[in-house]
């Protein structure tokens, strides 16, 4: 998923009205603009089963995601024969029921052509599995992304593996909280995400895409997720950028159980760095939130962001600590149950950076990790 602990939405200080159904850009107005960025249809967007034209050939669509995220933005792009979708939500009920509402409105009689994932979190490829076999087309992904996702889908267990027991109690997580976590059993991926095919068809970075009448570029970004494929049409001044850069959020960077040595968030940063050669201009459509221009000013503010939280915990580590005694200085607030996972994770891909540079050394006792800066 998209959101992490330590994203701190922007406070809104005006809200565009909502445009009309199948708006274009230039007819929905609000424009509104906030810390470096500008979104050219405001603050709002479509409604449930309300498709807005930003483009010729490309279409702006929502569904529903439970808590804070709220949603997830799916597109709709003319392709040749009928229409590809660009990611679509969690299998849930509310998801599905968005998608009817799509199917019997505006896109009704519009046949489907092909399915494209930008990755693997349920709430981009929930619905894949139910959407191919439901219009008998192809999944499109890059491999990590499909391989991850078909993994976790099957691997379902009564309790955590001992692995995962080992990894929780490293970032400090306390015998009560491991017990509370290993009763929920393992493998929640497939509780939201219909079966995904066992057949995809690979895109790859610096592929391009001809859909419709547009030619779209695969532009691979890594940290938040193994192989995330971002859409760029830079004739058309356009970039799909799923989880890759968020205008008002920013993208969960963990380090997770299945590469516990590797530097997601150095990626994540290299990411962020190869990004800022794509032109300034482009109109981002990023999952959540709201289509905006000024890609190099909000990577700007990923990047510092990131870097100003490695620099106070590196301070922090004037003492060893804990994965968990570094929740404060990483969010600024006390992390709540439902996403001391997530937030572990971002802490320990933080340390770990700090590692990668030389700035911290962990030391392991009693099968608990222990950093202090150097």
């Amino acid at each position: 998923m998209a959101g992490s602990p330590p994203d701190r939405p922007e406070a809104s200080s005006a809200t565009a009205s909502p445009p009309a159904p199948d708006a274009s850009l230039a007819d929905a107005g609000g424009a509104y603009s906030h810390r470096g960025l500008t979104y050219p249809l405001g603050r709002t967007g479509p409604e449930t089963g309300q498709v807005i034209a930003l483009a010729d050939g490309v279409g702006w669509a929502r569904l529903p995601v439970p808590g804070s995220l709220k949603h997830i933005n799916v597109w709709i792009l003319e392709d040749e024969g009928g229409i590809a979708l660009v990611d679509t939500g969690l299998n849930i009920a509310a998801c599905r029921e968005a998608w009817e509402a799509l199917f019997s409105g505006p896109l009704a009689g519009k046949p489907i052509t092909r399915i494209l994932c930008t990755h693997f979190h349920p709430d981009h490829v929930g619905l894949a599995g139910w959407l191919t076999q439901r219009f008998d087309v192809s999944l499109w992904m890059t491999r990590d992304e499909w391989l991850f996702a078909r993994m976790l889908l099957v691997d379902v267990r009564e309790s955590p593996p001992r692995e995962a027991l080992a990894f929780w109690r490293a970032a400090g997580w306390d015998e009560g909280r491991i017990e509370a976590e290993a009763a929920r059993g393992w493998g929640r991926f497939a509780e939201v995400v219909s079966p995904v095919p066992v057949s995809f068809v690979r895109i790859r970075d610096g592929e391009n895409l001809r859909i419709g009448g547009r030619s779209w570029r695969v532009v691979i970004g890594n940290g938040h997720c193994p192989e995330h494929a971002c859409l760029l049409d830079e004739e058309g001044g356009l970039l799909i950028a799923g989880d890759q850069v968020l205008p008002r959020i920013t993208s969960n960077v963990s380090l997770g159980l299945s590469e516990p040595e590797s530097d997601p968030l150095g990626d994540w940063l290299d990411s962020i760095a190869r990004l800022r050669s794509l032109p300034e201009d482009l109109l981002v459509l990023p999952s959540h939130g709201e289509p905006f221009t000024g890609l190099h000013a909000r990577l700007d503010a990923l990047d510092h962001g990131h870097r100003d939280r490695l620099d106070a915990l590196h301070k922090h580590l004037s003492e060893p600590r804990r994965a968990v005694d570094c929740f404060r200085i990483l969010f600024g607030r006390q992390i709540d149950d439902n996403v001391y996972g997530l937030a572990t994770g971002e802490a320990l891909a933080h340390l770990r950076h700090l590692e990668v540079e030389g700035r911290a050394r962990r030391e392991i006792s009693g099968g608990v990790y222990w950093y202090r800066r150097i």
